[in-house]
Formats: C-alpha cells, structure tokens, sequence
C-alpha cells in the first residue's frame, strides 16, 4: 500500500476547469494504490435552495456540511479526503481546512483557457442556454478573483491540453511517496 503525504487534497479553480472530474479520477488512481480515502463534490453539499440573504453560494451550509461529512469519512478510515471545490480566499481555504480536519493539505490550483473552458461548459450545459451563459460569464470573472486570492504554496496545473487522467497523476505524483 502506497503511503500519501498529505491527508487531504483540495482541487480548487474556476468553472470548467476539471475540479470535479479531477477529483473521481484521482479518487480512483487512490483507491488502487490502497489508500483509504474518499472524494467529496461540494457542489453537491451547498445544492439547496433558495439561498440565504448574504450567501448566493451557500458557503456556511457547504462548510457545515464539509464538516460532517469529512468526520464520518474519517471515522470509516479514510486517510485521504479529496475535495473538488470553489476557494475564492485565503480566509476560506482555512475555514475549509478546518472543515475537513485536514493536518497536512494539499492546495490544488486548475487553470484553463477560455476556449476551452468554453468548450467544456458547451458540452456539460448543451440543453440548458441560460445554465450556459451563466458559467461562461462567470469563468473570468471567478478566475480573476482566484488570481487575486493571493494563496501560496498551492499546485497550479494548466488543464487546457491535458487529459483529466494526466492531471490526476501530477497531483498522485505530488501526494504518494
């Protein structure tokens, strides 16, 4: 069994750049190298509606839910959480740490460029014209707010020609010894 380095993973980066897909492929090259472990889409924790005054992301909900799932997680021996998921600050990317009771974590940064994040977005919303506009509008905006986050000491992976099974291997190749 390979041993990882760091407990958890978080695959941060705008819409359409493969935090999702990332995340199930790495949780999969995990899972055959004997790491117990478990991925977390948290999209899916903040999925509620309608959203709290204040909150259009449901954050507080999605760290609250973070919390509770990542100790059920744990407490069933998982030794690695892999989380994809949108950071927009360095006050949040603590408050998720906390969440995720991470001791050593692992700051994933995916990038890519805007035809391909297009392109992405196209095929994931082609029956859906306003989810669409919505995520095409939204990906520079929330790639500049990433840019401007100031983090450090995070992974920065440019996923525009890669395949998803390539980028989940640079972060295997950075978490397993």
């Amino acid at each position: 069994m390979a041993i990882a380095t760091f407990d958890t993973v978080l695959i941060n980066g705008s819409v359409g750049t493969g935090k999702t897909t990332t995340a199930e492929v790495l949780g999969d090259m995990v899972r055959r190298r004997g790491i117990p472990g478990a991925v977390i889409d948290v999209d899916w924790l903040r999925r509620s509606w309608p959203s709290p005054a204040g909150d259009p992301f449901r954050a507080a909900l999605a760290i609250e839910n973070m919390q509770a799932i990542t100790a059920n997680f744990r407490r069933a021996g998982a030794r690695l959480i892999v989380v994809a998921n949108v950071v927009e600050t360095i006050d949040e990317l603590e408050r998720t740490a906390v969440a995720l009771a991470a001791r050593s974590m692992l700051h994933v940064r995916l990038a890519a460029s805007p035809d391909a994040v297009l392109s992405r977005l196209t095929r994931r919303h082609d029956d859906d014209e306003t989810a669409l506009r919505w995520h095409a509008q939204r990906h520079p905006e929330l790639a500049d707010i990433l840019d401007r986050a100031g983090f450090i000491n995070d992974l920065r992976i440019d996923t525009t020609d890669k395949p998803v099974k390539n980028v989940a291997r640079e972060i295997l190749t950075a978490i397993v010894e």
